[in-house]
């Protein structure tokens, strides 16, 4: 009974004061344009991508923004033809500028994404672009994506505006897991929250980031946050910490093309960085893990036990917590499209999470770390030094 009262008790203050996470309201305002178009320069970082790249580097050259725009396109040691795929499309489509460079190898100290999009950025300077889109190789934008982005930044006086591409959700276990993903971030950090000039919460979607090149030199982007596996979230911090201003929603017309169609996948997607966004504390994962029990799990086990025990308080009471549970899950899946039976199914899915969570520390401490594409980071940095800026 009091376990239940006190799951229930957390739901109501989830409900009411983690910054109203669960609507989805927030998203780009109405497009203002401003009168003269800033210069616009996109860096793309991509490693083994041939599989997406037809649908993801069209959208980004055929773009309808009315000032000087480019595309840098990093090919991070493709084995796939990733660069001269990017050409051919190019050369196919048109549209904006595109310049395919290779760095090689990162060194030591660098987590693959961020060599590239250093090298990137390093290219794009020599254009000297107002602002830079960091943008991944699966995402698809619409053609005027680039231009509301621009328009929010200039008239919101923001250096980060962020949108959370909409995942892809076809299969069975991409419905069950990728909209819980997006809450359970949201949860983490309030998208209401990240928006306040003097709130301590920061994050960014890095499927797309446009930042102020300016505010990217004041917080030395991206050395500053070089080792970085949870590269989106440190950018924000360090952006923040250094004077910024800094917005992420939910996107309507930016989209991931990426499938993970089996559990392995999702799987795979969530543990290689779950360890590291604790920080590799054990008691972090301790609380955690505790936390997801008593959060998630708590009210439709007492909702069980109290059924079989007689005890029709604890059953109610955990009903209630389970309800709410339910009812806050309810606008991610009309977010994305999805049947309201699944809400109910949240606790499952809490607890494939929890799994996964664990499993990451378990790959941390057999050396295995964040693995991704080929590489694996071992020990991902996650030293105070390594991230300008507060932790929520």
């Amino acid at each position: 009974m009091w376990t239940a009262a006190g799951s229930l008790a957390a739901w109501l203050w989830l409900l009411l004061g983690q910054g109203f996470f669960w609507r989805t309201d927030v998203r780009l305002p109405p497009r203002r344009d401003p009168e003269v178009w800033p210069s616009v320069c996109v860096v793309v970082p991509a490693r083994d991508e041939a599989a997406v790249l037809p649908a993801s580097l069209p959208s980004l050259l055929t773009q309808d923004y009315p000032g000087p725009a480019e595309v840098f396109l990093v090919d991070d040691g493709s084995t796939d033809g990733t660069g001269e795929l990017a050409h051919e499309l190019a050369r196919r489509h048109g549209g904006l500028p595109l310049t395919v460079a290779s760095p090689g190898e990162p060194p030591a100290g660098w987590t693959g994404k961020l060599w590239a999009v250093r090298q990137g950025i390093g290219l794009a300077r020599a254009r000297d672009p107002e602002y830079l889109l960091l943008t991944d190789a699966d995402i698809a934008h619409a053609p005027d994506s680039l231009r509301r982005l621009v328009a929010a930044a200039r008239a919101g006086g923001f250096d980060v505006v962020s949108q959370m591409a909409r995942l892809r959700v076809e299969s069975l276990w991409e419905r069950l897991v990728v909209p819980a993903f997006v809450y359970f971030f949201a949860q983490l950090y309030p998208f209401r929250w990240i928006g306040r000039r003097k709130g301590r919460t920061a994050a960014a979607a890095g499927g797309c980031v446009l930042l102020r090149t300016e505010a990217a030199e004041r917080a030395r982007i991206p050395d500053a946050i070089r080792h970085a596996v949870i590269d989106d979230v440190a950018l924000a911090r360090a952006v923040k910490g250094s004077g910024g201003h800094i917005w992420l929603g939910l996107a309507d017309r930016v989209d991931s093309i990426r499938p993970y169609p089996r559990l392995h996948d999702l799987w795979r997607m969530v543990s290689r960085s779950a360890y590291a966004q604790l920080r590799h504390n054990p008691l972090l994962l301790l609380g955690t893990v505790a936390g997801l029990a008593l959060v998630y799990l708590v009210p439709p086990v007492t909702v069980v036990v109290g059924a079989a025990a007689g005890s029709a308080a604890a059953g109610v009471v955990g009903a209630l917590a389970w309800l709410v549970m339910t009812g806050t899950y309810v606008p991610m899946l009309r977010y994305y499209r999805q049947p309201l039976w699944l809400a109910p199914l949240l606790p499952f899915t809490a607890f494939l999470y929890l799994l996964m969570t664990v499993d990451s520390a378990v790959q941390h401490y057999r050396g295995r770390g964040a693995a991704w594409k080929g590489r694996t980071y071992a020990r991902p940095d996650t030293r105070p030094d390594a991230v300008v800026g507060d932790e929520t």
